[in-house]
């Protein structure tokens, strides 16, 4: 609350925060202060689901303007390395990132970034939405890796809202059938609002019954998983549901070593590929908000001014709703 409000560099832009999203991510940081090798060592702001009005540009900036309402892509690379000379900035070592140690995220009254990782809103795509692009270019991003397409059949693991945004984009780019699974009722049916053809609700079942209800739901085995978990069994279930040839996409991240049915992914050659957030999504992203191709707004399902940010983390904490979303501008009312 009483940081001083910080000044644009020659390529950046000062920021007056409008929407930020509550991530898993950001929960686990401040209940475990880990994930994986990054670790909390000092205090950090969290958030990096953003959105927010550009009120100073640097010398450098052209293409912003004060006034202008913009969504934040958290990933900025600090050096042009092989990555991103091959378009996989994503995977730059060195790569800023918002809310991950020791970077500071948007979770504030002003914050400032680099003028060409934060993207123009047009006028019909609000705040919220804006903000909400960061998850689902993790849809994106992972149905794209999945390679989806026309008539494809898909399993999704986990109807949280990285399950559900790769719902929402399997379908929008040709997906025939849509099979999700989850422990929790009220989120498959969320899932069924937002376009899967079909539901089922996990209770003790082994991953192999998983694999043969995903099965006869669809008719046929998918080719393509999208496991959103990263609970052990999942990845069984995921491995074992695939069709042979097909394609399993580990989003998800659960403990370092896990268990899995490897040789009967090996010899039915199953492709296993990883995601690390998303790259080159933003763009598509906006054109499918702004055509009116694609509906986030049902996630959002919860809203708390800055003021309350513990109680938004709290009840993201314990798993009410799926998205929870922070104002952080008291004088805005715009959407």
């Amino acid at each position: 609350e009483n940081r001083p409000v910080p000044e644009p560099g020659p390529n950046e832009v000062l920021l007056r925060m409008h929407s930020v999203g509550i991530c898993g991510s950001d929960v686990h940081y401040w209940q475990h202060g880990r994930i994986g090798d990054f670790v909390v060592k000092d205090p950090m702001v969290l958030g990096h689901e953003a959105s927010g009005t550009v009120v100073k540009v640097g010398s450098g900036v052209t293409h912003l303007k004060p006034g202008d309402r913009v969504a934040i892509e958290p990933g900025v690379p600090r050096e042009m390395d092989e990555f991103c000379k091959t378009g996989r900035y994503n995977l730059s070592p060195t790569i800023f990132f918002c809310a991950t140690p020791p970077d500071n995220g948007n979770l504030c009254r002003y914050y400032k970034h680099s003028a060409s990782y934060c993207y123009k809103l047009p006028d019909n795509v609000t705040f919220e939405e804006g903000a909400l692009i960061e998850p689902l270019s993790v849809g994106i991003h992972a149905c794209k890796r999945a390679g989806v397409t026309l008539g494809s059949k898909v399993f999704v693991s986990g109807s949280g809202p990285i399950g559900l945004v790769n719902v929402l984009v399997a379908k929008m780019m040709g997906a025939a059938a849509v099979v999700i699974t989850d422990l929790s009722a009220s989120r498959l049916q969320k899932a069924k609002e937002m376009g899967a053809d079909f539901t089922i609700q996990v209770k003790n079942e082994t991953p192999q019954e998983v694999a043969s209800k995903v099965e006869s739901l669809l008719g046929c085995m998918p080719e393509i998983t999208v496991e959103c978990t990263g609970v052990q069994a999942c990845i069984q279930a995921g491995i074992y549901a695939t069709r042979s040839g097909g394609t399993l996409v580990l989003v998800g991240l659960g403990p370092d070593m896990v268990t899995v049915p490897i040789v009967n992914a090996a010899v039915r050659e199953v492709d296993i590929r990883g995601i690390f957030r998303y790259c080159n999504t933003w763009p598509v992203a906006i054109a499918l908000l702004a055509s009116k191709r694609i509906n986030v707004k049902p996630l959002v399902t919860h809203r708390f001014p800055l003021e309350k940010a513990l109680e938004a983390f709290e009840t993201t904490k314990r798993g009410e709703g799926v998205k929870v979303m922070l104002k952080c501008d008291p004088s805005d009312h715009s959407p």
